[in-house]
């Protein structure tokens, strides 16, 4: 059986790609292996759904052959054995046996997993969460934060070597990275390579170790990360930094998810680009009309409010929402409340009764 990766996410088979990506950083910041609650297994299968997924042409594949490279192996199984159907039995008798192993190991010399390639070692994606103020969100920021993860040796760089001594050739897999192994499976004798564990595909070892890291190139210690906070990003959105998640020895590093908490505004609420707020106006104010002072986020502005203004009606102030490029920001959208007098004075009644017979 095959993985739906729709299924894994959650999304309909027509989900844009914005519905995709809010799916997928929901579900890696809830199966972070680093949360409590976390699940190492859903956050790779969920990771593997979304790269899928969110590339057009893997995407299209995926679609049409159930497959992101284009090919559907429906004769095996998800473990990598033999679906039902297939009869293998011709390939053992009484004097001879056949070791299956790792069915895996042998598709995935087939299908590019062999063939001399050096795999990179990769470190693991870490998540953590800051909380900006409504302005920072809408106008973007920069922030920096500490973080406590493993990282580079700053004293060697990651080569684990000491400091002013070379590195030498592996002597497990003579400088190559990587390791030749023939195995015997139901198809024959399969030569397969795999990354030397030694060198981790490098080529080379500190001739004498690095003595803050010990040779391991990487420690666990606390790193200053800037962080960029794009104008317009939303509560609840998430960052995704390549390389700044945990150091692998000789590797690359994960990535690192930063969740933004936006602080609600007293005053401001968003609405796509736009920016709503309410204003409370006098009887005599929306009868009369007024100028009206409003703090907005970019500084003090006036607004004028026309005569006979209705209950409940909008202005609009352009340019003063939240920004759509460069040169372009949503609108500001005041909603005028007019607050009603709960008890009038002998005058003003006097003045009520002179406008109803005057028909207002």
């Amino acid at each position: 059986m095959k993985k739906d990766y729709y299924e894994i996410l959650g999304v309909p088979k027509n989900a844009s790609k914005q519905d995709i990506k809010k799916a997928f950083y929901k579900l890696a910041h809830k199966y972070h292996p680093d949360k409590k609650e976390g699940n190492e297994a859903k956050f790779k299968e969920v990771n593997q759904a979304y790269q899928v997924l969110s590339d057009d042409s893997k995407r299209a594949k995926y679609d049409q052959y159930g497959s992101a490279d284009g090919m559907g192996f429906e004769g095996f199984s998800a473990q990598g054995g033999p679906a039902s159907g297939w009869d293998f039995s011709g390939f053992q008798n009484g004097s001879t046996e056949f070791d299956f192993g790792n069915l895996n190991d042998i598709f995935s010399d087939f299908f590019g997993g062999g063939g001399g390639r050096r795999e990179q070692r990769r470190g693991r994606d870490i998540s953590t969460e800051i909380q900006i103020s409504f302005a920072d969100s809408v106008f973007g920021t920069n922030r920096k934060i500490l973080i406590t993860k493993t990282s580079n040796c700053q004293i060697c760089h990651g080569s684990g070597a000491k400091a002013g001594i070379s590195m030498v050739t592996c002597k497990t897999c003579n400088g190559q990275g990587h390791i030749r192994e023939s195995k015997r499976t139901i198809f024959g004798n399969i030569a397969s390579t795999k990354i030397c564990e030694t060198c981790y595909g490098t080529g080379e070892v500190p001739k004498e170790h690095c003595d803050t890291c010990k040779g391991k190139g990487v420690l666990r210690r606390e790193e200053e990360i800037s962080i960029v906070i794009p104008a317009g990003i939303r509560d609840g959105e998430m960052i995704r930094m390549t390389g700044y998640g945990e150091a692998v020895s000789r590797g690359t590093g994960g990535d690192l998810y930063i969740k933004i908490n936006v602080v609600p505004h007293p005053v401001f609420k968003r609405d796509g680009h736009d920016l709503v707020m309410s204003l409370n106006l006098k009887l005599s104010e929306a009868l009369l009309g007024t100028e009206y002072p409003i703090q907005t986020l970019d500084g003090e502005i006036k607004v004028t409010i026309p005569e006979g203004v209705g209950i409940n009606e909008i202005l609009r102030v352009r340019g003063k929402g939240v920004p759509i490029s460069k040169s372009k920001r949503g609108d500001l959208l005041i909603k005028l409340n007019i607050k009603l007098p709960g008890k009038l004075s002998r005058k003003s009644r006097e003045l009520v009764e002179e406008l109803k017979k005057e028909g207002i």
